[in-house]
Protein backbone atom coordinates (compact mmCIF):
# COMPACT_ATOMS: atom_id res chain seq x y z
CA UNK A 1 0.00 0.00 0.00
CA UNK A 2 1.47 3.38 -0.99
CA UNK A 3 1.23 6.14 1.95
CA UNK A 4 1.53 9.98 1.32
CA UNK A 5 3.10 11.94 3.95
CA UNK A 6 3.29 16.13 4.18
CA UNK A 7 6.07 17.04 6.23
CA UNK A 8 6.16 20.53 7.43
CA UNK A 9 8.67 22.34 10.21
CA UNK A 10 6.49 22.04 13.37
CA UNK A 11 4.96 24.01 15.49
CA UNK A 12 4.97 24.65 20.05
CA UNK A 13 2.63 22.47 21.55
CA UNK A 14 1.70 26.23 23.33
CA UNK A 15 2.11 29.76 23.35
CA UNK A 16 3.74 29.72 26.47
CA UNK A 17 7.57 29.56 28.05
CA UNK A 18 7.51 25.66 28.59
CA UNK A 19 5.84 25.02 25.38
CA UNK A 20 8.70 27.08 23.47
CA UNK A 21 11.75 25.79 25.23
CA UNK A 22 11.98 22.54 23.83
CA UNK A 23 10.64 23.35 20.46
CA UNK A 24 13.23 26.07 19.97
CA UNK A 25 15.68 23.78 21.50
CA UNK A 26 14.99 21.13 19.14
CA UNK A 27 14.63 23.42 16.22
CA UNK A 28 18.10 25.47 16.81
CA UNK A 29 20.17 21.97 17.80
CA UNK A 30 20.01 21.12 13.83
CA UNK A 31 22.65 20.73 12.42
CA UNK A 32 21.56 22.27 9.34
CA UNK A 33 19.72 25.38 10.16
CA UNK A 34 22.87 26.13 12.71
CA UNK A 35 26.40 25.78 11.34
CA UNK A 36 28.15 26.52 14.14
CA UNK A 37 30.78 24.08 16.28
CA UNK A 38 28.68 22.54 18.64
CA UNK A 39 31.39 23.25 21.24
CA UNK A 40 31.05 27.15 20.72
CA UNK A 41 26.62 27.10 19.65
CA UNK A 42 25.89 24.62 22.28
CA UNK A 43 26.75 26.43 25.44
CA UNK A 44 25.33 29.81 23.89
CA UNK A 45 21.94 28.23 23.23
CA UNK A 46 21.51 27.03 26.35
CA UNK A 47 22.86 29.56 28.12
CA UNK A 48 22.01 33.12 26.77
CA UNK A 49 19.19 31.86 23.82
CA UNK A 50 16.74 29.38 25.38
CA UNK A 51 16.21 31.77 28.54
CA UNK A 52 15.44 34.74 27.28
CA UNK A 53 14.16 34.11 23.54
CA UNK A 54 11.76 31.13 24.47
CA UNK A 55 10.00 34.20 26.46
CA UNK A 56 9.70 36.56 23.27
CA UNK A 57 8.83 34.30 21.07
CA UNK A 58 5.95 32.89 23.13
CA UNK A 59 4.59 36.49 23.73
CA UNK A 60 4.48 36.26 19.59
CA UNK A 61 3.09 33.00 19.02
CA UNK A 62 0.15 34.35 21.69
CA UNK A 63 -0.71 37.30 19.26
CA UNK A 64 -1.43 34.51 16.28
CA UNK A 65 -3.08 31.77 18.55
CA UNK A 66 -6.65 30.85 17.36
CA UNK A 67 -9.18 30.13 21.21
CA UNK A 68 -10.58 27.55 18.63
CA UNK A 69 -7.77 26.34 16.46
CA UNK A 70 -4.65 27.04 18.16
CA UNK A 71 -1.51 27.00 15.85
CA UNK A 72 -2.39 28.47 12.68
CA UNK A 73 -0.01 26.55 11.03
CA UNK A 74 -1.03 23.37 12.36
CA UNK A 75 -5.09 24.07 11.23
CA UNK A 76 -3.74 24.57 7.99
CA UNK A 77 -1.60 21.73 7.63
CA UNK A 78 -4.49 19.73 8.99
CA UNK A 79 -6.43 21.00 6.66
CA UNK A 80 -4.21 20.25 3.41
CA UNK A 81 -4.21 16.96 4.70
CA UNK A 82 -8.03 16.14 5.09
CA UNK A 83 -8.63 18.11 1.68
CA UNK A 84 -5.76 16.05 0.24
CA UNK A 85 -7.37 12.85 1.29
CA UNK A 86 -10.26 13.32 -0.68
CA UNK A 87 -8.23 13.20 -3.68
CA UNK A 88 -6.73 10.32 -2.62
CA UNK A 89 -9.47 8.20 -0.93
CA UNK A 90 -7.75 5.26 -1.48
CA UNK A 91 -4.37 6.06 0.49
CA UNK A 92 -3.81 7.35 3.51
CA UNK A 93 -2.40 10.95 3.78
CA UNK A 94 -0.64 12.16 6.81
CA UNK A 95 1.43 15.02 8.10
CA UNK A 96 4.05 15.05 9.88
CA UNK A 97 6.62 17.43 11.73
CA UNK A 98 9.99 18.10 11.91
CA UNK A 99 9.79 19.80 15.36
CA UNK A 100 6.90 19.03 17.72
CA UNK A 101 3.81 16.84 16.95
CA UNK A 102 2.59 15.01 15.74
CA UNK A 103 6.17 14.04 15.09
CA UNK A 104 7.51 12.27 11.75
CA UNK A 105 8.86 9.63 13.39
CA UNK A 106 5.62 8.78 15.53
CA UNK A 107 3.68 9.25 11.97
CA UNK A 108 5.46 7.25 9.64
CA UNK A 109 5.65 4.56 12.41
CA UNK A 110 1.65 4.42 12.64
CA UNK A 111 2.10 4.39 8.68
CA UNK A 112 4.03 1.72 8.64
CA UNK A 113 2.33 -0.74 10.99
CA UNK A 114 -1.03 -0.29 8.89
CA UNK A 115 0.70 -1.87 5.92
CA UNK A 116 2.47 0.91 3.82
CA UNK A 117 5.59 -0.16 2.08
CA UNK A 118 5.77 2.61 -0.01
CA UNK A 119 5.96 5.69 0.81
CA UNK A 120 5.72 9.19 -0.91
CA UNK A 121 6.97 12.47 0.93
CA UNK A 122 6.58 15.94 0.18
CA UNK A 123 8.37 18.11 2.00
CA UNK A 124 6.35 21.30 2.25
CA UNK A 125 9.39 24.33 1.21
CA UNK A 126 8.82 24.38 -2.92
CA UNK A 127 12.57 26.19 -2.63
CA UNK A 128 15.26 24.05 -1.53
CA UNK A 129 17.21 24.56 1.19
CA UNK A 130 19.45 22.71 3.22
CA UNK A 131 17.65 24.20 6.19
CA UNK A 132 14.51 23.17 5.50
CA UNK A 133 14.35 20.22 2.39
CA UNK A 134 17.48 18.42 3.41
CA UNK A 135 16.57 19.00 6.94
CA UNK A 136 13.24 17.22 6.07
CA UNK A 137 14.68 14.19 4.43
CA UNK A 138 17.12 14.25 7.69
CA UNK A 139 14.14 13.64 9.87
CA UNK A 140 12.37 11.39 7.71
CA UNK A 141 15.06 8.77 7.03
CA UNK A 142 16.26 8.87 10.73
CA UNK A 143 12.85 7.49 11.51
CA UNK A 144 13.18 5.19 9.50
CA UNK A 145 16.75 4.08 10.67
CA UNK A 146 14.46 2.35 13.62
CA UNK A 147 12.31 0.43 11.65
CA UNK A 148 12.71 -3.03 10.84
CA UNK A 149 10.21 -3.22 7.58
CA UNK A 150 11.16 -0.20 5.64
CA UNK A 151 9.27 1.05 2.91
CA UNK A 152 10.42 2.21 -0.81
CA UNK A 153 10.45 5.64 -0.24
CA UNK A 154 10.15 8.44 -3.05
CA UNK A 155 10.83 12.07 -1.80
CA UNK A 156 8.80 15.10 -3.88
CA UNK A 157 12.03 16.96 -5.52
CA UNK A 158 12.14 20.68 -5.52
CA UNK A 159 9.09 22.46 -6.47
CA UNK A 160 9.60 26.46 -6.97
CA UNK A 161 8.57 26.26 -10.61
CA UNK A 162 5.94 23.81 -11.25
CA UNK A 163 3.22 25.17 -12.99
CA UNK A 164 0.75 23.49 -10.76
CA UNK A 165 2.20 25.88 -7.41
CA UNK A 166 2.60 28.72 -9.74
CA UNK A 167 -0.83 28.47 -10.16
CA UNK A 168 -1.78 27.93 -6.95
CA UNK A 169 0.41 31.34 -6.03
CA UNK A 170 -1.15 33.29 -8.35
CA UNK A 171 -4.72 32.15 -7.94
CA UNK A 172 -3.68 33.34 -3.68
CA UNK A 173 -2.38 36.48 -5.00
CA UNK A 174 -4.81 37.77 -6.87
CA UNK A 175 -7.90 36.36 -4.58
CA UNK A 176 -6.00 39.05 -2.30
CA UNK A 177 -6.34 41.93 -4.34
CA UNK A 178 -9.38 41.60 -5.57
CA UNK A 179 -10.23 41.93 -1.43
CA UNK A 180 -8.61 45.28 -0.95
CA UNK A 181 -10.11 48.60 -0.72
CA UNK A 182 -7.07 50.30 -2.13
CA UNK A 183 -4.76 49.75 -4.80
CA UNK A 184 -1.06 48.67 -4.40
CA UNK A 185 1.73 51.08 -5.66
CA UNK A 186 4.06 48.63 -4.93
CA UNK A 187 4.42 45.02 -4.27
CA UNK A 188 6.81 43.45 -2.20
CA UNK A 189 7.51 39.41 -2.94
CA UNK A 190 9.01 38.36 0.09
CA UNK A 191 11.35 35.16 0.99
CA UNK A 192 12.59 33.61 4.58
CA UNK A 193 16.12 34.09 4.62
CA UNK A 194 19.13 31.95 4.95
CA UNK A 195 22.75 32.94 6.07
CA UNK A 196 24.74 34.35 3.22
CA UNK A 197 27.58 31.72 4.18
CA UNK A 198 25.41 28.98 3.35
CA UNK A 199 24.71 30.01 -0.53
CA UNK A 200 28.40 30.59 -1.02
CA UNK A 201 28.49 26.93 0.05
CA UNK A 202 26.40 25.76 -2.34
CA UNK A 203 23.06 26.03 -0.92
CA UNK A 204 20.93 26.35 -3.90
CA UNK A 205 17.74 28.50 -2.28
CA UNK A 206 18.80 31.91 -3.37
CA UNK A 207 18.47 30.92 -6.89
CA UNK A 208 15.04 28.67 -6.63
CA UNK A 209 13.91 31.87 -4.81
CA UNK A 210 14.65 34.28 -7.96
CA UNK A 211 13.04 32.00 -10.42
CA UNK A 212 9.62 31.48 -8.43
CA UNK A 213 9.74 35.08 -7.84
CA UNK A 214 10.28 35.92 -11.93
CA UNK A 215 7.78 33.64 -12.49
CA UNK A 216 5.38 35.29 -10.46
CA UNK A 217 5.72 38.66 -11.72
CA UNK A 218 5.62 37.49 -15.14
CA UNK A 219 2.26 35.91 -14.25
CA UNK A 220 1.10 39.00 -12.74
CA UNK A 221 1.86 41.21 -15.12
CA UNK A 222 3.75 43.60 -12.77
CA UNK A 223 6.68 46.29 -14.25
CA UNK A 224 9.68 45.67 -12.95
CA UNK A 225 9.67 49.26 -11.21
CA UNK A 226 6.31 48.13 -9.45
CA UNK A 227 7.99 44.87 -7.59
CA UNK A 228 10.98 43.67 -5.25
CA UNK A 229 12.11 40.38 -4.35
CA UNK A 230 13.36 40.48 -0.83
CA UNK A 231 14.60 38.42 2.10
CA UNK A 232 12.91 38.14 6.00
CA UNK A 233 13.25 36.81 9.41
CA UNK A 234 17.30 37.03 9.81
CA UNK A 235 18.37 35.19 13.15
CA UNK A 236 22.09 35.93 14.79
CA UNK A 237 24.53 38.96 13.31
CA UNK A 238 25.40 37.41 10.47
CA UNK A 239 24.78 38.16 6.79
CA UNK A 240 22.04 37.09 5.82
CA UNK A 241 20.79 37.34 2.10
CA UNK A 242 19.85 40.55 1.17
CA UNK A 243 17.72 42.90 0.73
CA UNK A 244 16.05 42.58 3.72
CA UNK A 245 12.46 43.20 3.79
CA UNK A 246 11.92 45.79 6.29
CA UNK A 247 14.76 47.90 4.94
CA UNK A 248 13.06 47.74 1.40
CA UNK A 249 9.23 48.84 3.42
CA UNK A 250 11.14 51.25 5.10
CA UNK A 251 12.92 52.85 2.03
CA UNK A 252 9.64 52.50 0.05
CA UNK A 253 7.50 54.60 2.78
CA UNK A 254 10.55 57.63 2.60
CA UNK A 255 10.19 57.08 -1.43
CA UNK A 256 6.71 58.09 -0.58
CA UNK A 257 4.78 54.91 -1.54
CA UNK A 258 1.98 54.77 0.80
CA UNK A 259 0.18 51.44 -0.50
CA UNK A 260 2.35 48.06 -0.31
CA UNK A 261 1.20 44.40 -0.73
CA UNK A 262 3.78 41.76 0.65
CA UNK A 263 3.20 38.05 -1.31
CA UNK A 264 4.56 35.41 0.55
CA UNK A 265 5.48 32.75 -1.91
CA UNK A 266 7.67 30.74 -0.06
CA UNK A 267 5.32 30.02 2.83
CA UNK A 268 2.73 26.85 2.03
CA UNK A 269 0.84 27.63 5.16
CA UNK A 270 0.08 31.00 7.25
CA UNK A 271 2.50 31.14 10.08
CA UNK A 272 4.33 33.28 12.53
CA UNK A 273 6.68 34.63 10.10
CA UNK A 274 3.69 35.73 7.78
CA UNK A 275 1.14 36.65 10.26
CA UNK A 276 3.05 38.40 12.91
CA UNK A 277 7.01 39.06 11.37
CA UNK A 278 5.10 40.70 8.18
CA UNK A 279 1.37 41.95 8.95
CA UNK A 280 2.43 43.09 12.57
CA UNK A 281 6.30 43.63 12.88
CA UNK A 282 6.71 45.09 9.18
CA UNK A 283 3.81 46.74 8.76
CA UNK A 284 4.72 48.75 11.94
CA UNK A 285 8.43 49.70 10.62
CA UNK A 286 6.57 50.48 7.17
CA UNK A 287 4.11 52.54 8.93
CA UNK A 288 6.74 54.79 11.03
CA UNK A 289 8.79 55.67 8.07
CA UNK A 290 5.54 56.90 6.46
CA UNK A 291 3.66 54.50 4.86
CA UNK A 292 -0.06 54.07 5.28
CA UNK A 293 -1.23 50.70 3.85
CA UNK A 294 0.60 47.23 4.13
CA UNK A 295 -1.06 43.93 3.24
CA UNK A 296 0.74 40.85 4.41
CA UNK A 297 -0.79 38.23 1.54
CA UNK A 298 -2.53 35.37 2.43
CA UNK A 299 -0.19 32.01 2.35
CA UNK A 300 -1.38 29.03 -0.19
CA UNK A 301 -3.45 27.16 3.12
CA UNK A 302 -6.35 25.70 2.08
CA UNK A 303 -7.04 27.13 -1.04
CA UNK A 304 -8.64 24.80 -3.62
CA UNK A 305 -5.83 26.13 -6.41
CA UNK A 306 -3.06 24.76 -3.77
CA UNK A 307 -4.99 21.22 -3.07
CA UNK A 308 -5.23 20.56 -6.62
CA UNK A 309 -1.68 21.47 -6.89
CA UNK A 310 -0.41 18.95 -4.06
CA UNK A 311 -2.47 15.91 -5.54
CA UNK A 312 -0.82 16.79 -8.90
CA UNK A 313 2.34 16.69 -8.00
CA UNK A 314 2.18 14.00 -5.85
CA UNK A 315 1.03 11.83 -8.21
CA UNK A 316 3.91 12.93 -11.06
CA UNK A 317 6.22 11.64 -8.15
CA UNK A 318 4.22 8.52 -7.45
CA UNK A 319 3.48 7.49 -10.88
CA UNK A 320 3.25 3.29 -10.89
CA UNK A 321 2.17 3.80 -7.13
CA UNK A 322 -0.57 5.67 -7.44
CA UNK A 323 -3.67 5.08 -9.72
Amino acid sequence: MTGLLLIQLGTPDKPTYRGLLPYLRQFLSDRRVIEVPRAIWLPLLYLRILPFRSGASAAKYRRIWDPKTGSPLLYYTQQQTELLQKQFPELPVRFGMMIGNPSVGSVVSDMIAKGVDKLVALPMFPQYSATTSASATDVLFSALMKQRRVPAVRVVPPYYDHPAYLDAIEAVIRDDLAKLTWEPEHFVVSFHGIPQSYAQKGDPYATHVVRTAQAIVKRMGWKRDQWTQTYQSRFGRSAWLKPYTDDVLAKLAKQGKKRVYVALPGFTADCLETIDEIGRESKEVFEHAGGEHLKNGTCLNDHPKWIEAMARILREEGTGWIK
